[in-house]
C-alpha cells in the first residue's frame, strides 16, 4: 500500500506541476533566493583542518594544542633561495628586508628570522632558508598572500626565489579549469543527439544548474555550521551535476515516450512521474542513504564529505520530480520542437537496433558473454591487492605552484623528511613519572633507529609535565619508508624506551594521522559495506519483489567497483599513465577515497539497475517471457542509459583536468566506474545473469510477498483510479485529467 501510496503521491506532484507551472517555478525561485541569503548570512569558509577522534595521533595533536598554544598558531613558511648563497651581506639583507615587511601584514602576529643565532634556518650550503610567519587567523586569504608577495618584493628584485607553503601558498589560489563547464558542454552534445531537440535537450540542463545553484548554497550554510573541506564542496558540485542531468533525463524520456502513446500532456507528466519519477525517488534515497553511511566511518572530514554529496542528491531528486514537470508543463507539446539536424527520431524500442540485437545475443550465449565480462572486470580489480593508503600533499601539486615549488626546496636542501616530520609526544599529567626523564629516553632510542635524520631537542611546557619531541625521517611523508619507520617507533623503540613508566607517549604529525585513518578505515570497512549492501538489497527487494535480482545487483556492483579501485591504483599508485592527466609521480592512494567511491557508485550504479530492470520487470509481467523481457527492457533503456552514463562520465572525467590530484583522483575514479558499469554490467553482465536466472529472477517467499507493500512501477492502476475519482465530472479523459489537474 505505501508504494501505491508513493506513486500516486509521485503522480499528483505531476500533475499539479504541470497543470500550475508558474506556481512551482515561483516556489524553486524563492527557495534559490532564500538559500543564496542564507549562504551570504550564514555560510562559512572551507576548513582544511582535520581530525580523527579517538586515536593517539589526535590525542597527541589535542595535547599540544591544549598545553602549547603557541606551537599550534596558524603557520606558513616563505622560503628564500638562491644559487649564489642567501648568506651573501646583499642577499642577507634583501631577506631581513623581508621579514620586517611580512611582520606587518594584517593578520600576521610573528616572523621568525632565518638568521637568528638561536634557531636559524639557513640550509647546510647556505642557499636556503625560510622564515615562519604564524597568523592570528584559521583562514589564510588570498588578501593576506598578496600582503606577503608585496612584502618579499625586495627579495625577489635581489634576484631571491621566493616560494610560499602551507596556508598561504594555497591562498594563491590558482586558477582551475571550468570543470564544470565542459561537463556542461558534452552534456548538451549527448542530449542534443539523444533526443533531436533543442527544447527537450534543454531542460535536464537547467533542472541540474538550477539544483546545483540551490545545492552548493546549502552546502555553504553547511560550511557555517559544520568544518567543511573544499573537496567536500569539490565532490558535491561533481554528484550533484551528474545525477542532476541523469534524473531528469530519465523522466523526460519516459515522459516524450507517453506523448507518442497518444497520451494527454497532464496525463504523460503524471505517468512520467509515477513511474520514471518513482525510479528516481527510490534511486536517489539511495545514493543518500549510502552516502550519509560514511558517519560510520568515525571521520568528521568524512562524515562533512557525505553530507555535502546527500544534499547535492537530494536537492537534484526534488528538482527532477517537480521542476521539471513545471517546465514540461510550460511546453506542453513543444517540448519536440526545435528540431536538431540529421538527428532522427527514433522509437523507444526498436527490434533492428543495435543494442536490441546486442542484447538478444547475450541473453541466448549468457555464459559465454558474461564470462568474459566478469573476468575483464577480475583482471582490472587485482591492483587493489598492492593498495596503500596515505594523504597527499604539497609534492603532488603542479609543477609551476608555488606550493610544490616550496616543498621541493624544503626537500632538496634539508631532506625529503622536512617536508612530513614526525611529531613525539610525551605526557606524564596525572602521574609520578618525570618527563624530562622520559623523553631524554625517548630522544635517545630514536636517535640511533636507521630512517631517522635528526632528532630535536624537547620542549616543555610551564608545568614540565609535557614534552614536545620533532622527528626528522630521512624519506618523505609519502615514502612507505616513512610509514614503516612509524610502525617500529611507536611498536617498538618508544615502548623499550619507555619500559616501566607511566608516561604517556604518542606520535602525531601528517603521517601519523595519514597511518591512523588507514587503520580506522580498515577496521569499519565491513561494517560500513555490510550496511550499505546490505540497505540496497532491502531497496531493491522492496521495489522489484526479488531475492535473487538484489543480490545479483549487489554483487555485479561490488565487482564494478573493484574494477574502479584497481584502475586508480595502477594510474595513481603504479604511475601507469599518469602522465597523461598531469600527474609527474606515484601517490598513494588518498585513505578517504575508497570508502567515499564505494558510498556514491554503489548509490549511483542503483540509478541504472532501477530504471534498467523497471522496464525488464514491466514486460515480464505484460507476457510472462523472461529473455524476452530482458531484450525488450534493455532495448528500450539503452540508449537513455548510454547517453546519462556518457554525461556522467563527461562531468565526472572533467574533473581530471583540476590541478588538485584528489580531485584528479575521483574523477578518474568514479568517470570509469560509470564507464564500467554501462558497458559490461548494463549491457552484459546484467541481461546475461537475467537470462540464466529466467523466471526465478522474480522468485519471493510467499510469507515475504505478504509481509512487502506492493509498489507499483507501471504506474497504469494509479493512473486509473486518479481518473476514475473524477468520471463523473466528464466521460473523456481529457475532461478528467483537466479536472484533476485544476484540483
Amino acid at each position: 500500500m505505501k508504494g501505491r501510496l508513493m506513486s500516486r503521491l509521485l503522480y499528483r506532484i505531476g500533475f499539479f506541476s504541470g497543470g500550475h507551472p508558474w506556481r512551482v517555478l515561483a516556489a524553486w525561485v524563492l527557495i534559490a533566493i532564500t538559500a543564496f541569503m542564507l549562504n551570504a548570512s550564514l555560510g562559512g569558509a572551507p576548513d582544511e583542518s582535520f581530525s580523527l577522534p579517538g586515536s593517539s595521533s589526535q590525542r597527541a595533536a589535542d595535547a599540544i594544542s591544549d598545553r602549547f598554544p603557541q606551537e599550534t598558531l596558524m603557520t606558513s613558511n616563505v622560503i628564500f633561495h638562491a644559487e649564489a648563497g642567501i648568506t651573501t651581506p646583499a642577499a642577507k639583507a634583501a631577506v631581513q628586508q623581508a621579514v620586517t615587511a611580512l611582520a606587518e601584514g594584517t593578520h600576521v602576529i610573528a616572523v621568525g628570522d632565518p638568521f637568528d643565532p638561536r634557531g636559524p634556518t639557513v640550509s647546510e650550503d647556505g642557499s636556503t632558508a625560510f622564515a615562519t610567519v604564524a597568523f592570528d587567523t584559521d583562514v589564510v586569504s588570498p588578501e593576506d598572500f598578496e600582503e606577503a608577495n608585496s612584502a618579499t618584493l625586495a627579495a625577489r628584485d635581489a634576484g631571491i626565489q621566493v616560494q610560499y607553503d602551507g596556508s598561504l601558498g594555497y591562498a594563491k589560489g590558482d586558477a582551475e579549469p571550468g570543470s564544470e563547464i565542459i561537463g556542461i558542454a558534452v552534456a548538451i552534445i549527448v542530449l542534443a543527439i539523444a533526443f533531436g531537440s533543442l527544447v527537450a535537450m534543454s531542460f535536464p540542463i537547467l533542472v541540474a544548474l538550477i539544483g546545483l545553484f540551490v545545492g552548493t548554497s546549502l552546502i555553504g550554510v553547511a560550511s557555517g555550521l559544520m568544518p567543511m573541506p573544499s573537496i567536500a564542496s569539490t565532490v558535491g558540485v561533481m554528484i550533484g551535476l551528474g545525477v542532476g542531468i541523469d534524473y531528469a533525463l530519465f523522466i523526460l524520456a519516459r515522459h516524450r515516450q507517453n506523448l507518442e502513446d497518444g497520451m494527454t500532456v497532464p496525463e504523460a507528466i503524471g505517468r512520467a512521474n509515477a513511474t520514471a519519477g518513482l525510479s528516481v525517488i527510490f534511486a536517489g534515497v539511495t545514493v543518500v542513504l549510502a552516502i550519509v553511511g560514511l558517519y560510520i566511518s568515525g571521520i568528521p572530514m568524512m562524515a562533512a564529505m557525505g553530507w555535502a554529496s546527500a544534499i547535492m542528491v537530494l536537492v537534484s531528486m526534488l528538482a527532477a520530480v517537480t521542476l521539471l514537470p513545471a517546465m514540461l508543463g510550460i511546453a506542453k507539446r513543444r517540448v519536440n520542437s526545435l528540431k536538431v539536424p540529421f538527428v532522427k527520431p527514433r522509437p523507444a524500442f526498436d527490434p533492428n537496433s543495435v543494442s536490441t540485437r546486442w542484447t538478444s545475443r547475450v541473453v541466448n550465449r549468457p555464459v559465454r558473454y558474461g564470462a568474459v565480462a566478469a573476468l575483464m572486470l577480475v583482471v582490472l580489480a587485482i591492483p587493489v591487492l598492492s593498495m596503500r593508503l596515505g594523504f597527499t600533499d604539497a609534492g603532488n601539486d603542479a609543477p609551476t605552484t608555488t606550493t610544490r615549488q616550496a616543498y621541493d626546496l624544503i626537500a632538496e636542501n634539508y631532506g625529503p623528511g622536512g617536508n612530513g616530520p614526525l611529531t613525539v609526544v610525551v605526557d606524564t599529567a596525572g602521574t609520578d613519572a618525570d618527563a624530562n626523564e622520559a623523553a631524554v629516553r625517548v630522544v635517545a632510542a630514536i636517535s640511533g633507529v636507521p630512517g631517522v635524520a635528526s632528532v630535536d631537542s624537547p620542549v616543555f611546557d610551564d608545568t614540565k609535565t609535557l614534552a614536545v619531541i620533532g622527528v626528522t625521517p630521512t624519506t618523505g611523508p609519502q615514502d612507505e619508508a616513512t610509514s614503516t619507520l612509524l610502525t617500529y617507533l611507536r611498536t617498538d623503540v618508544i615502548p623499550q624506551a619507555v619500559g616501566s613508566s607511566k608516561a604517556d607517549v604518542s606520535v602525531t604529525g601528517s603521517t601519523a594521522l595519514s597511518e591512523d585513518v588507514s587503520s580506522r578505515l580498515q577496521s569499519r570497512m565491513p561494517w560500513f559495506l555490510g550496511a550499505v549492501i546490505g540497505l540496497a538489497c532491502l531497496v531493491l527487494m522492496f521495489l522489484f519483489r526479488s531475492v535473487l535480482v538484489p543480490l545479483k545487483a549487489a554483487a555485479l556492483n561490488v565487482l564494478s567497483v573493484g574494477a574502479a579501485y584497481g584502475v586508480i591504483v595502477a594510474v595513481f599508485q603504479w604511475g601507469w599513465g599518469s602522465s597523461l592527466i598531469g600527474v609527474q609521480e606515484t601517490v598513494p592512494i588518498m585513505p578517504l577515497a575508497p570508502m567515499l567511491m564505494f558510498a556514491i557508485l554503489f548509490g549511483l550504479s542503483m540509478d541504472y539497475e532501477v530504471f534498467l530492470l523497471s522496464r525488464v520487470r514491466e514486460q515480464y509481467l505484460k507476457h510472462r517471457d523472461p529473455k524476452r523481457a530482458v531484450v525488450e527492457g534493455v532495448g528500450s533503456t539503452a540508449r537513455i542509459i548510454t547517453s546519462a552514463a556518457l554525461i556522467m562520465i563527461a562531468v565526472f572525467g572533467a574533473f581530471i583536468l583540476s590541478t588538485d590530484v584528489v580531485a584528479k583522483m575521483f574523477g578518474v575514479g568514479l568517470a570509469v566506474a560509470v564507464l564500467l558499469d554501462v558497458t559490461l554490467v548494463r549491457l552484459v553482465l546484467v541481461p546475461a545473469a537475467m537470462s540464466l536466472l529466467g523466471h526465478n529472477a522474480w522468485w519471493l517467499p510467499r510469507w515475504l510477498d505478504r509481509w512487502l507493500p506492493h509498489v507499483n512501477l507501471e504506474g497504469d492502476d494509479v493512473a486509473a483510479d486518479e481518473l476514475a475519482r473524477h468520471h463523473e465530472v466528464g466521460d473523456t479523459p481529457e475532461e478528467q485529467v483537466l479536472v484533476l489537474v485544476n484540483r
